[in-house]
């Protein structure tokens, strides 16, 4: 059965994405033409990362658009999983930037080059200006979806360099010391690391179709166990096909007179709001199988 879902929220995120994919293409081109300029290992990073970025945002874009998309037969829940993919790969590459950014600032460190700091500051701030307005853009809608916050993250984390950058550029001209640029850096990558560990874990749970974040498998059954004429709770099984969209499915035993006297309809509703109104992750999209004790005698090895 295909299930209709609002489409709203999907195409205000495609519209976010949309513009913040714009300002970072244009960033992108100062910073290569900085990094180019400057030599700057900081800025080669801000403007690595923020290419990445770039494909990252464009990803996310295309996710965006592809959740407005209906649900089909073959597809029944349209293809609302695509902004976890797309978050995943997302997290999975700023990870690597992360890596990257540690291992060639450290070498960079230790010999650094001589950098024009006059047009690394410029470069700094264009970057800066253009990251906040992308923040901007983006900020409202982050806590909608995976996709959402994972383009919020990989933004946020250029502005943290485009910051860096200019931080550089001036300890460097005050100071002369040209190390500061790779320490810039080493922090950028310090940032980023954890942050995209986070959200990959986050994706990871989603991907593998693990419980919830806030939900309580023993919890819920210890629920369900509560609604009147119910004897067993079996093969639960809860996950998320996206962000807000939990599903619950569950074999449910109750009392075999209640097939005889009509009493099912009304367990089933009971079942239904129980997952949908009393727990801090509200399951709507819920199917349980209600069967007598002699049903589990034909089942092939029964889960938990």
């Amino acid at each position: 059965m295909a299930h209709d879902h609002d489409h709203g929220q999907a195409s205000g995120s495609s519209r976010r994405l949309a513009v913040a994919f714009a300002v970072s293409c244009v960033i992108l081109a100062a910073e290569v033409l900085g990094a180019i300029l400057t030599g700057s290992l900081a800025l080669v990073v801000d403007a690595g990362h923020l290419l990445t970025d770039v494909g990252g945002l464009g990803m996310a874009l295309f996710a965006a658009r592809l959740m407005t998309r209906p649900a089909t037969n073959r597809r029944t829940w349209g293809f609302a999983r695509a902004e976890v993919l797309a978050a995943t790969a997302q997290a999975a590459v700023l990870l690597a930037v992360g890596l990257f950014v540690l291992v060639e600032g450290i070498q960079r460190l230790i010999t650094p080059p001589t950098l024009q700091t006059g047009s690394l500051l410029i470069f700094g701030i264009i970057g800066l200006v253009g990251n906040a307005v992308a923040i901007l853009v983006l900020a409202g809608g982050r806590d909608a979806n995976l996709n959402l916050r994972a383009a919020f993250l990989e933004v946020v984390n250029d502005a943290l360099g485009s910051l860096g950058v200019i931080v550089a550029a001036i300890v460097i001209r005050t100071t002369a010391w040209e190390g500061a640029d790779a320490v810039a850096a080493i922090l950028i990558g310090i940032l980023i690391l954890p942050r995209a560990y986070r959200l990959l874990r986050r994706t990871v749970d989603v991907l593998l179709e693990s419980v919830p974040a806030g939900l309580d498998l023993d919890e819920v059954r210890t629920h369900l166990l509560g609604v009147e004429h119910v004897r067993q709770v079996h093969d639960l099984h809860v996950s998320e096909i996206a962000t807000g969209l939990p599903v619950l499915t569950a074999h449910v035993t109750v009392d075999a007179q209640c097939f005889r006297d009509g009493h099912t309809p009304k367990i089933l509703d009971q079942l239904q709001e129980c997952v949908a109104e009393h727990f801090a992750v509200s399951v709507e999209h819920s199917t349980f199988q209600l069967e007598p004790a002699v049903h589990r005698r034909h089942e092939n090895i029964p889960h938990a």
